[in-house]
């Protein structure tokens, strides 16, 4: 079995213990520090210490895991994700805590409880130190599932109270000495009445979080306190003078933006961002500055080198996972993605333009800002008030949160049709009617999330190709969430069925199936769709839109089908055609104002949310997102 570490000595602080986690994780980078790595949105498993002789192979240790499933009663279709997520010695590292089956997505703790009682009998007790440190653990990971860095330690207390730890002050303590969990100080906000001599200044609040995304905030804010004090001018100001001629004040001050400081936030619509961004990297590269645009995905990249002037000669124009270079790494743990780009391999690159910057969580931040050699200039575009992104952190708001960066905001063109009239409307509060002589935007009624999805199906298949013109693999649907009834998982079984029906003989995928990136492989980047054109034991064939690709049996966990996508997956990547399924789940303006927003000629609303949607849209809802990135970055 694995040893637990040593307790820390009990005359130590709980800031001298997370003092000691720091070191101890830095240390652990300190050691790989030749490898720039984004791990995808879950934490990973540390690879248990290896027994005599060769590792298991991933075949041999996925069917090692499914007998040790087999013999607890934990249903077989975990096995192939726990693998994954374990790698191939995931069998005996169960064996030695079996409540690291937690780490897994998806399961929870009654259900962790449940396995270690098969495993262990009356020796899984609920005062067992290591069921109180993946608890811990588990407690943080969920809220960085709802976007959140750090979580109030006494919320932590609290939640560990309730799933029954009998010590949850000691659980966190010893979660703090394995060095995945860091203890961090939150300095209370200024305010004038503490001035007063005889005011008691609040205390600061002591917060908890995943050490992954500790450290990934704090690389993130050095990486752009950086940019900012190497930056100098990239053309003398006859030049940038000569490029700001002619053009409207707001253009002229994105592009002096862009030139002139280490990093600046650019914010507006699609179509505006659209046009500022290849004009200012145009003119950039026109003057010999190295100039690179960075979309979310390859296909979104496709559109917008078409759209740069005078053709994307002198710029790059990419997907940002391609841009990071990605590669295979044999050595690396499970699930990760090893960048070839970062601090010690910086881009050759000027100027840096990240497309849709709303994406990135805090993580890919951090590896973009280390990325950029000292002296380039990185401009990061969004929509006002677009959605968080997927993964933990909200970088762009908190570095814009931070007043550090100029922020400029794009004047906004008239709307452009029903579509951009009615996207203003959304983004304005106001889910307003409006005239579509050419069937641009359509509403369609569902009583129900049945009827929602046979709507959808019907849309998809038939009513768009037929009554637009528009071909079916230029249609996307994209839901709020994957759950629920009317949700993509049910939406992606009704079009599998309806469009390309079959076994599943390839991990329950078929040649022809739509495909989407779920989490980041080494070939694409969450949210690019592909198509499924084979497959074998040596993995997936698909045809990505940057070529093709074989997507490792380890992997192919990491794909979904992709006829339907949530909006965060989608986002970034417009489509000539749009079917939206709005439920009442997991409603807000901005996620409304970008799922219309992904519409190119077509949008179809299938609504199946009643007052919700209307509602959903004047009141800006989004919940908040506790994170530290806006004060790091000041500091």
């Amino acid at each position: 079995m694995t040893e637990t570490p040593d307790p820390a000595p009990a005359d130590l602080t709980p800031a001298e213990r997370a003092a000691r986690a720091a070191e101890a994780m830095r240390a652990a980078e300190a050691a790989a520090e030749a490898l720039d790595v984004r791990r995808d949105e879950e934490p990973r498993e540390p690879a248990p210490a290896a027994p005599p002789g060769p590792p298991p192979s991933a075949r041999e240790g996925l069917r090692d895991l499914t007998e040790l499933f087999s013999a607890t009663g934990v249903p077989a279709p975990l096995a192939a994700g726990a693998a994954a997520r374990l790698g191939p010695d995931a069998a005996a590292g169960l064996r030695a805590d079996p409540w690291r089956l937690l780490r897994v997505p998806g399961v929870q703790p009654r259900q962790a409880d449940h396995f270690a009682r098969a495993l262990l009998g009356p020796d899984a007790r609920p005062d067992d130190p290591r069921r109180g440190r993946a608890l811990v653990l588990h407690v943080l990971t969920e809220a960085a599932r709802g976007g959140h860095t750090v979580t109030p330690a006494a919320e932590v207390v609290s939640a560990l109270e309730g799933l029954r730890v009998p010590d949850p002050q000691g659980a966190v303590e010893a979660a703090l000495d394995e060095a995945e969990v860091l203890a961090l100080t939150e300095e209370p906000a200024f305010d004038e009445e503490f001035l007063d001599e005889d005011a008691e200044p609040p205390e600061p609040e002591e917060t908890l979080g995943p050490a992954r995304w500790a450290l990934a905030e704090e690389a993130a804010a050095e990486g752009f306190q950086r940019l900012t004090a190497t930056a100098v001018p990239l053309l003398d100001d006859a030049a940038v003078k000569g490029l700001r001629d002619g053009l409207p004040e707001d253009r002229s001050l994105a592009l002096t933006a862009a030139l002139r400081t280490g990093v600046s936030i650019l914010r507006g619509t699609p179509d505006d961002l659209a046009q500022a961004v290849t004009g200012i990297a145009a003119a950039a590269a026109g003057q010999g500055v190295r100039t690179a645009i960075a979309a979310p995905t390859d296909r979104a990249a496709a559109d917008l080198a078409a759209a740069v002037p005078g053709g994307a000669e002198g710029v790059a124009v990419t997907g940002l996972h391609r841009l990071l270079e990605p590669r295979e790494e044999p050595a690396a743990s499970p699930g990760t993605v090893v960048y070839g780009r970062g601090e010690h391999h910086p881009f050759d690159l000027d100027l840096v333009i990240v497309a849709d910057a709303s994406v990135l969580d805090v993580e890919l931040c951090a590896v973009l800002a280390e990325a950029c050699p000292d002296g380039a200039h990185l401009v990061l575009c969004a929509e006002p008030g677009a959605p968080p992104p997927a993964g933990p952190g909200r970088p762009l708001d908190d570095l814009e949160a931070s007043e550090t960066v100029p922020v400029v905001a794009l004047d906004a063109a008239p709307p452009s049709g029903p579509l951009g009239a009615l996207a203003e409307a959304v983004r304005g509060g106001d889910l307003a009617a409006v005239d579509a002589p050419g069937r641009e935007v359509v509403i369609v009624p569902a009583t129900g999330p049945a009827e929602a999805v046979h709507r959808a199906v019907q849309l998809v298949a038939d009513s768009i190709p037929r009554a637009l013109g528009i071909a079916v693999e230029d249609v996307q649907v994209v839901a709020p969430a994957a759950g629920g009834e009317a949700g993509t998982r049910a939406l992606n079984a009704a079009l599998k069925e309806r469009l390309n029906p079959g076994p599943g003989r390839f991990g329950g995928m078929d040649p022809g199936d739509r495909v989407v990136v779920a989490a980041p492989l080494p070939q694409a980047a969450p949210g690019e769709t592909g198509v499924v054109t084979g497959g074998g034991p040596h993995g997936l064939d698909v045809g990505f839109p940057g070529g093709p690709a074989v997507v490792a049996p380890a992997d192919a966990s990491r794909l979904r089908h992709g006829w339907a996508l949530t909006v965060a997956q989608a986002r970034g990547t417009r489509r000539p055609a749009v079917v939206a399924v709005m439920s009442p789940e997991g409603l807000s303006r901005p996620l409304v104002a970008t799922a219309f927003g992904l519409a190119l000629r077509h949008l179809s609303v299938v609504q199946a949310s009643g007052p919700a949607l209307a509602r959903a849209v004047r009141e800006d809802g989004g919940s908040g997102r506790r994170t530290r990135l806006a004060k790091l970055v000041t500091q």
